[in-house]
This record gives structure tokens, C-alpha cells and sequence, in this order.
């Protein structure tokens, strides 16, 4: 192996009450879940180089930290065992390594990844504890602090996760390996969460001619001033029902071929430079759009939208016509009739609405609530569907039958099985590749 000096910490380094919260950090990026009880060790203030994996270091803290971490979880767990010691920072140097091959393959974060992130997992860490005040109280920083001091760990966890992403998500189980998955290891497989067989009536806000003439008034009036020597921009920030490229004045930067809406797209590709569109309806709304540059499979455009409202007698007049649908299935006509005839929603009309056996956990607690108070056959009231942002929605529910939880069926469970043995398979495989890491990389424990 080379030869890498043995530095010792700067006194900057982070204190292990902050490797907690970076653990804590990092824990709700790949599980969504926090320790909400975990508190930082304190009266360890000792640090040092532990590992050193390329051109990264793993120091002390980060693997008490670690620790700390587990003993929540576990409190059986001895913390002063040098079994567990060794355990945690085996994990910590492969981890490291994924991260060192991950840059050595170019794989790259975004400051918006990285932001995105920071606000996930901050926002978990803030309901774990209660409030913005009580976070910045245990880790004596203020949330600003935080985000600074964090970026480049999270984007380490980012590119983690894509490298991973980029070489296992698409290896999946075959049908022999599911069945011996589960010939192996049925016992452990987790028992079936309670589930209910659901179908919909979906049916799509529709927003009534006077909304529509209305706004495509503002939008024609908007453009008559643009004409007239008006600022895009400035009537972009002030009108597009589109935030983001709004605050950019309209800017949608450099779009390939095909991602665009076909009617945005085909007005746009026709324009010449800096022409403006009359008003291009769309499912998200009116567009007058600009074309700044374009190329053979991609354009450069701007655009100003004027999303068409819906009103309150709309929305009432869908709920309507879905509990016309919902007293028709009490007096003996078939949902699933029905949902073919009338449900607007194409992924599901053709099967009767059917939306599969869906668990229960799953859905939002009121919803679930519902659910449960039904009788198998029992349909509810409207209820908002929001699948689609751009198509405002109602839809009623049907319970077909009730699944209580049950220890997993190779005959009846056998898409969640697949699942399982495909998570397991991809587990299985990303361990192998770390292990050639290991004889690959360069890496170094420092006792």
C-alpha cells in the first residue's frame, strides 16, 4: 500500500455531538426515520485518525458516533464491546469506498440535490424533535449553521446512493431465485400488513367556459402589452402561474426534444427568434411562449402561464355527478360497470376502477380511516384525488373486501415476495462489489 502521512485533527473538527447529528442527518436521508430520543454523548472529547480510505479520513468520532446511534436502537447493545467497534468501522470504510469509486466514476450532486436533501432530512429531524428552537438547543448551532456544515456530507450520501442506484436497481429476481428466496427464508419474511381490495370513479374537475374566457382574456391582454414594447421578464414574475421559471423571468433553459408538452412544443418549434405565440392551451393551462434559441433536438424557450382556475360551483358540480354514480351502485348497478362507462382515469377505467389490494399503513389517516369503517361493497362519499397537479380531481371509492394481516403466500403475496428477493438479490450483490473494493481501493486502518 502507499504510504499516506498520518495528520493529526485540525482543531476544527467536529465535536462528537455533531457526528451524532450527522448520523442522525444521514440516517433519515437512506431511512426516513430519526432516533428522536438519541442524545449526544458528552464528556468525549478525544479525537484522532482512525482510517484513512483514499483520500478520505475516518476518525474516532465518527465511529462513536455511530455507536451512539445503534445503542438507541438496540439497548442491550454493549458500547464498549470491541466487537461492535470493529463492526462500525468495517461499515464506515465501505461506505468510504463506494464514495471513493462514486467520484472516480464521475457521478455527480447538484447543489438543488443537495439542497433538496438538506430540507428532507432537516425537516424530519425538526418534527423528531418538535421545533427549529429545540434542534439548534441540543446541537448548539442554528439551522443556517447546519446546512453549511452538512452540504458536503450529504452530498457524499448523494453519490452513495446514485453509484449504488446506477449499477443494482435494475437487477431484478428471477422466478426460480423468488421461490427459493422463499423456500429459505419464509419464516422471516415479515407477516402482510392489513390490506383492503379498493376500486375508483375518478372524475376531473372540469373549470366552466367563463373561467377559461377569463383567463385567456388576462393571457391575450398580457401579450398586447409585450407586443407594445413590455418586459417578458417583468410579466413573467408578475402573472406565470409556473414559480419557478416565473422567477426567472419565464426562462425554461434548454429543453430536448420530447420532454415538452405537444402542444407547447410544436407552438414553440415554429416560432422564430424572440417571436411570441398567441395563447397555447395546454392541460397545465394558456402559454404565451418565446422562442430564444433552438436546434434540431432542442429548444430554448420562455414562457408566461395563466393557469385556469377552478371554481367552487365546479368542484361541486363533479362531487355531484359522482354521488349520482354513488347511489346508483346502492340501487344494484355493478361498480365496476360504472367505473368503465364513467371513470376518467385511463390507468385504472378499463379494469373497473380496480386499484388493487392496497395497504392500509399506506394511505392518509383519515382515508384509512374510511376504509376501515366501510363494509366490503360499501362506496364512499367524493372525496379530493390529486394524481395528476395539473387536473384538479374527485373520486369515489369502492371496498371490495378487507385482507387482514397474514404470514406471507407465495400464491397470493407473490408481487410483494418478488420484492423482497429482489432487494435481498440487490443487497446481495452491492456486498460483493464493496468486497472487491476492498481489494481495489486504497484503504488503511490506523491503530
Amino acid at each position: 500500500m502507499n504510504t499516506i502521512e498520518n495528520k493529526e485533527p485540525s482543531t476544527d473538527l467536529l465535536s462528537t455531538k455533531k457526528k451524532i447529528l450527522l448520523v442522525v442527518l444521514l440516517a433519515l436521508s437512506i431511512l426516513a426515520t430519526v432516533a428522536a430520543d438519541a442524545q449526544p454523548i458528552e464528556g468525549q472529547t478525544a479525537d484522532k485518525i482512525v482510517a484513512i480510505v483514499g483520500k478520505e479520513i475516518i476518525l474516532e468520532s465518527d465511529v462513536q458516533a455511530n455507536i451512539a446511534i445503534l445503542a438507541q436502537q438496540n439497548k442491550q447493545l454493549d458500547v464498549n464491546d470491541k466487537a461492535v467497534r470493529m463492526k462500525v468501522l468495517d461499515g464506515l470504510i465501505n461506505e468510504r469506498l463506494v464514495i471513493t469509486k462514486a467520484i472516480e466514476d464521475s457521478v455527480t450532486a447538484s447543489d438543488e440535490e443537495i439542497s433538496q436533501q438538506l430540507d428532507y432530512t432537516l425537516q424530519g429531524l425538526i418534527q423528531s424533535y418538535g421545533s427549529e428552537k429545540r434542534v439548534e438547543e441540543l446541537y448548539g448551532m442554528s439551522i443556517a449553521k447546519i446546512r453549511k456544515d452538512y452540504r458536503d456530507e450529504i452530498r457524499k450520501r448523494i453519490l452513495w446512493e446514485k453509484i449504488r442506484q446506477q449499477k443494482f436497481s435494475t437487477i431484478k429476481a428471477s422466478t426460480r431465485e423468488i421461490n427459493e428466496f422463499f423456500t429459505q427464508y419464509r419464516d422471516s419474511i415479515p407477516p402482510v400488513p392489513p390490506q383492503a381490495e379498493l376500486a375508483h370513479i375518478v372524475k376531473y374537475v372540469q373549470a366552466s367556459v367563463s373561467q377559461k374566457e377569463e383567463t385567456l382574456k388576462l393571457a391575450l391582454k398580457v401579450r398586447d402589452s409585450i407586443l407594445k414594447g413590455g418586459d417578458f421578464a417583468d410579466f413573467a414574475k408578475r402573472y406565470s402561474g409556473d414559480a419557478a421559471s416565473g422567477a426567472a423571468g419565464g426562462d425554461l433553459g434548454w429543453t430536448d426534444k420530447g420532454k415538452l408538452v405537444p402542444e407547447y412544443e410544436k407552438a414553440a418549434f415554429a416560432l422564430g427568434h424572440d417571436e411570441t405565440t398567441q395563447p397555447v392551451e395546454t392541460p397545465f393551462g394558456y402559454h404565451i411562449i418565446q422562442t430564444i434559441e433552438k436546434r434540431k433536438d432542442a429548444i430554448h424557450t420562455r414562457h408566461i402561464l395563466f393557469k385556469i382556475g377552478r371554481s367552487s360551483d365546479d368542484n361541486e358540480r363533479t362531487k355531484s355527478e359522482l354521488s349520482s354514480l354513488k347511489e346508483r351502485v346502492a340501487k344494484g348497478e355493478k361498480f365496476e360497470d360504472l367505473a368503465k362507462q364513467y371513470s376518467e382515469e385511463k390507468e385504472t377505467q378499463g379494469f373497473g376502477g380496480s386499484m388493487g389490494a392496497v395497504e392500509l399503513t399506506r394511505l392518509p389517516g383519515e382515508l384509512k380511516s374510511i376504509i376501515e369503517s366501510l363494509p366490503d361493497g360499501g362506496v364512499t362519499d367524493p372525496l379530493p384525488y390529486m394524481s395528476d397537479p395539473t387536473k384538479p380531481a374527485f373520486h369515489i371509492l369502492q371496498r371490495k373486501v378487507m385482507i387482514p394481516e397474514h404470514k406471507a403466500l407465495i400464491d397470493k403475496d407473490l408481487k410483494r415476495i418478488e420484492q423482497i428477493a429482489t432487494v435481498y438479490k440487490q443487497n446481495k450483490e452491492f456486498d460483493e462489489w464493496v468486497q472487491v473494493l476492498r481489494k481495489t481501493l486504497y484503504w488503511e486502518v490506523k491503530q
